[in-house]
């Protein structure tokens, strides 16, 4: 018997070795790997689809790849990922590099005779397997902060065939984490109008209390029904003092396994569920991401398995229970809350009934809302669940709701812009108002005809907004008559005060010059080495439009020998 059960163990481990290979990826820095975020933690609208590593808070460290492979992609935006490599292995996973500052010289050039073939700064490339074939321990880039990144670090990605992020710990990128996840909050979610928590109908926050072991056990519990729990819980690792996501969450009730959230490996497609998925309404209005351990109508996340009566509990009169909850890292330290129960079903407990406004949305059904020059279009499945709507229009201004309901995807807002002036109609667009004073935020819009369309994926308030006003353009280092001999770069700031930058062109002596855009500090940069201009005197010229389509030239002449 202890013979089998050593080859059963030994085949299970050699199962989750072949899984995930242990010795193939080395790590993308020569660094001691400390994270500033891990996989699949709760980000606004998404998980995390890698680990952000740390670069010591400066830009320029050397990146490798993780394996012999070929550059299969190659992607440069303002947002998003910024500077970005993919490399698929001969294994079959693709390993994804991001927020770099510059790629090695093979890859630089190859992809700025991409850039300047099209004349844009952003480019998305799929190499053939053979223009950018990469060497074990090859150096790829220089770490940077481009794109989305608030701070330097690497963005570090594994996925599989099916573009699917797999946790990189898996492969044995190795973090050093001795210490337990911390728990913030409990809440209780009675599942529906005949279900009830300490008295209550809607849900409640309960009160924990530290044991002397590390865990948590809450006051009892008083509860009748179906009953869902919530919980607030991150993760520290020993060499940062940032919180980080979970690896793995299990509920048991009375010992019996309940659900499990599983943050090993999910996809793309399903990660806006992460909306339905946490409290979405505590989120927005008091910036607290509590996970549901139940399973609500519209959530087909792949985290969730073993999902019992979809992960709620049922408690009956007069009862005892214990439902607890497992909180894991990867490393498998652990942290258990405890939560006594007693079911008592009471009768004079009043229900809570939602507050009926004038719209009922059917989740199921389409929903058009028109009041004055404005309408909504919500398609069919855009709410989870049918809810009533605060619908108004006051002059230019839509009040849909508050932003505290999580929607699946986007609807339409129409603004009949035909009382407008004809030379007008171009400069209107239509914002969100956000944040206590209200600040508008534009969001894309399209006109056709009289007729003025965003496609937004949040509720809220919208108005119209008129940009009259042109981008700025400030030379940095330089100005006109300078001159540049000296100079390694020529940069110049670019800003709009309300639609944005839309697009942007810049030539010298006629010829067009790669610019690079960092949104952060609203700077264009010129690179002399790209050896663009050959005389003394130069003219350069800068165009820049909003999103609008108001534009502003630049124009100066530098020297330069």
């Amino acid at each position: 018997m202890k013979y089998f059960l050593i080859i059963l163990l030994t085949t299970q481990f050699s199962f989750s070795q072949a899984e995930y290979p242990q010795d193939y990826f080395r790590d993308p820095l020569d660094i001691p790997l400390v994270l500033a975020g891990n996989f699949a933690e709760l980000r606004s609208n998404h998980f995390h689809s890698g680990l952000d590593i740390k670069t010591q808070n400066q830009e320029g460290l050397t990146v490798y790849t993780a394996a012999q492979g070929y550059i299969s992609r190659i992607k440069i935006a303002f947002y998003g990922y910024g500077k970005a490599i993919y490399i698929t292995h001969p294994n079959g996973y693709t390993t994804v590099y991001a927020h770099l500052k510059k790629f090695s010289p093979r890859i630089e050039a190859y992809i700025k005779k991409c850039q300047y073939q099209k004349e844009s700064f952003e480019v998305e490339i799929y190499p053939n397997p053979e223009e950018l074939p990469i060497a074990s321990n090859e150096i790829i880039a220089l770490s940077g902060n481009t794109g989305g990144s608030s701070a330097p670090h690497l963005h570090f990605e594994v996925r599989d065939k099916e573009e699917r992020p797999i946790n990189p710990m898996l492969f044995g990128i190795d973090i050093k984490d001795t210490k337990a996840p911390l728990v913030t909050k409990i809440y209780a979610y009675p599942k529906d109008n005949v279900s009830f928590v300490n008295h209550s109908n809607t849900k409640v926050e309960i009160r924990l209390i530290p044991d002397k072991k590390g865990g948590y056990t809450s006051e009892h519990v008083e509860a009748f029904g179906s009953i869902g729990f919530g919980i607030s819980s991150n993760d520290k690792q020993d060499l940062a003092p940032n919180n980080n996501g979970l690896y793995n969450i299990q509920t048991f009730i009375n010992g019996n396994k309940n659900l499990e959230v599983d943050f090993k490996r999910f996809s793309f497609d399903e990660s806006n569920r992460i909306n339905r998925f946490i409290d979405y309404e505590l989120y927005k209005t008091k910036k607290t991401s509590i996970q549901k351990l139940f399973v609500e109508k519209g959530n087909d996340l792949s985290l969730l398995k073993d999902a019992e009566n979809d992960g709620y509990i049922h408690v009956e009169d007069n009862t005892s229970s214990v439902y607890k909850i497992k909180i894991q890292d990867f490393k498998g330290n652990e942290t258990w809350v405890t939560i006594p129960i007693i079911g008592k079903k009471r009768e004079n407990i009043q229900n809570i009934e939602e507050k009926k406004l004038d719209y009922l949305v059917y989740a199921n059904q389409a929903t058009n809302l028109q009041k004055d020059k404005v309408s909504v279009y919500i398609p069919a499945n855009t709410l989870y669940d049918d809810a009533y709507l605060e619908f108004d229009v006051k002059s230019d201004t839509l009040k849909l709701h508050k932003d505290i309901i999580p929607l699946q995807k986007n609807y339409s807002i129409y603004y009949d812009i035909s009382n407008y002036k004809e030379e007008d109609k171009d400069k209107l667009c239509i914002a969100q108002l956000r944040g206590y004073y209200q600040k508008p935020n534009f969001i894309n819009t399209t006109r056709k005809g009289d007729s003025l369309i965003g496609r937004p994926n949040t509720l809220g308030t919208y108005t119209l907004e008129t940009d009259n006003s042109k981008p700025k353009i400030t030379p940095a280092n330089f100005s006109n008559g300078k001159w540049m001999s000296k100079e390694n770069q020529l940069t110049v700031k670019i800003s709009d005060d309300l639609s944005g930058i839309s697009s942007y062109r810049a030539t010298i002596n006629g010829k067009w010059i790669l610019m690079e855009y960092e949104y952060k500090t609203d700077l264009l940069t010129y690179d002399f080495n790209d050896k663009i201009i050959s005389e003394t005197e130069n003219n350069f010229k800068l165009i820049v439009t909003d999103n609008v389509g108001n534009s502003s030239t630049f124009e100066a002449t530098f020297f330069r020998k």
